[in-house]
């Protein structure tokens, strides 16, 4: 393989790559047996790039989904808990339950751009399972609290092991696929969220039968199988979870070097040698469509966790017993997983973010105006509840995938990955007080939380957008060679002035 001379000039995701410039690189064929893939970087002779593409699929993505469904889903089984008696047993008062959910997020928040920095040093292999042995404990020891004071120590400790598993999986993702081959990878991975919610109803109508065994009450049951379930499958990725492209012992040597060329083809130099500093992140930082992507998430993140944290309160208020009301749980979510893969594959088919970071969030506010103006129509309200799961969870992967991808380079897809993760966050302790005891059972003001922030997502993303296209637009007429290095180069990431935004 040789790669030629670096472009002046690259072209936009949206146009045909040429004959002689590929994305940031310029690249020139060998000899004619040897298959080239769409950038014109030659595979290796053994293979295809199909092939190898689909063996990094079944060595990576199953992986990240079994670690975030167990994640997910110990997060918010409190909700299930709830049901069986939680909130009785432990005597909590007023909105002391609330504040428990809340007590997730603090660490969860300050945790996660140290916890990506630490991915990067000790590597995923290492990093991610000892996480998740981490907050498969915490969750058993929810299970075995007395007192709330015991509730707010385990879900603290549940937020700091958590803290790394979104952006870390979503920034492996990052550094194994090009652009155009991200998103269905990033929904599949992400929709393991609205399988944890099914999964989670199924389970806990099965396991609050246990009600009484050995003296413990339902709830206890839930906190406690679901976490020693983690801990056990925490134990086996020790041996066999993914990591870097250049640490993969299952790829051969040229076969690392075909994927290092073809993505720094799509994406430009990635400085994957280089550790991440503090002036790194200061960098980042200075960068305003950092902060844009940051209120991108933000936004979805208060109906996101208002609904993942009280969809069983909610439900219950139609007049379903715990049982019935855990199963009419199941229904939304299974709608929020098939909606969202559907728009996952027009993204990556039509090779467009923009859109569909935008349309579905109609589903949303339509979806939350309905509920403010409809009380006393259950099957209207249970439709409304599938459009809230549909227009949230199907855009959070877009919007985190959106915003990474245009990220160049390790250190600011890094950073700025858990930087929106991590400040997105903030918007599940709003989520947490969003719907209160006082409010059942119509939840007005939960409802209209949701709405503006709904909204206010909807609005960042659009400036988002603006900012992207005047940029590229910038760099376009731009000087063409301004005699950058490699290194530079490298260091720059996608403020490299032959980088281009993806829409």
């Amino acid at each position: 393989m040789r790669i030629g001379k670096i472009s002046q000039t690259a072209p936009s995701d949206s146009e045909k790559p040429g004959d002689d410039i590929v994305g940031n690189n310029t690249y020139h064929p060998g000899t004619t047996d040897i298959e080239y893939d769409e950038l014109h970087v030659p595979c290796p002779p053994h293979t295809t790039e199909r092939k190898l593409i689909t063996r990094i699929d079944w060595q990576l993505i199953p992986f990240l989904c079994i670690l975030y469904l167990l994640a997910f889903l110990d997060r918010v089984n409190i909700a299930n808990a709830r049901s069986f008696h939680l909130v009785e047993d432990l005597h909590l008062k007023d909105n002391e339950y609330n504040t428990a959910l809340t007590m997730f997020f603090v660490p969860y928040i300050v945790a996660e751009i140290p916890s990506n920095i630490f991915l990067k040093r000790f590597s995923p292999r290492v990093w991610l399972p000892t996480c998740m042995l981490g907050f498969g404990i915490a969750s058993v020891c929810q299970g075995l609290v007395q007192n709330y004071s015991g509730l707010l120590a385990t879900r603290f400790f549940l937020g700091l092991f958590e803290s790394g598993m979104f952006p870390g999986c979503f920034y492996l993702i990052s550094m194994w696929y090009k652009r155009n081959e991200s998103q269905k990878r990033y929904s599949l991975f992400f929709s393991s969220t609205s399988l944890a919610g099914a999964f989670g109803g199924l389970l806990a109508s099965a396991i609050g039968k246990m009600e009484g065994i050995r003296g413990y009450n339902g709830w206890r049951w839930i906190f406690i199988l679901e976490g020693c379930l983690t801990c056990a499958v925490a134990i086996v990725f020790f041996f066999i979870f993914p990591s870097f492209p250049e640490e993969a012992k299952w790829l051969t040597e040229e076969e690392r070097a075909y994927i290092k060329a073809r993505l720094q083809a799509d994406q430009g130099h990635n400085a994957a040698e280089r550790k991440i500093t503090l002036r790194d992140v200061a960098t980042v930082m200075k960068d305003h469509r950092v902060w844009l992507g940051g209120f991108m998430y933000f936004g979805l993140i208060v109906p996101a966790y208002g609904y993942a944290y009280f969809a069983p309160t909610i439900i219950s208020t139609y007049r379903y017993d715990a049982i019935q009301t855990q199963l009419h749980s199941v229904p939304p979510w299974v709608a929020s997983f098939g909606f969202s893969l559907l728009t996952a594959a027009l993204s990556d088919w039509l090779r467009h973010r923009a859109a569909f970071a935008l349309a579905p969030l109609g589903l949303g506010i339509a979806a939350f105006a309905t509920l403010l103006k409809i009380h006393n129509n259950t099957p209207v309200q249970y439709a409304m509840l599938c459009l809230v799961t549909m227009g949230t969870y199907s855009v959070l992967p877009i919007t985190v995938c959106w915003f990474s991808m245009n990220l160049g380079g390790h250190h600011r897809r890094a950073i700025g990955t858990a930087w929106q993760i991590g400040f997105g966050n903030i918007g599940g302790i709003i989520a947490t007080f969003s719907f209160l005891s006082k409010d059942a059972p119509y939840f007005s003001n939960g409802y209209s939380i949701c709405l503006g922030f709904t909204c206010l997502s909807g609005l960042a993303s659009a400036l988002y957008l603006v900012s992207i296209y005047l940029e590229n637009q910038r760099r376009k007429k731009a000087v063409r060679d301004v005699g950058l290095s490699d290194y530079e180069k490298t260091e720059l990431g996608d403020l490299n002035p032959e980088f281009r935004y993806m829409y």
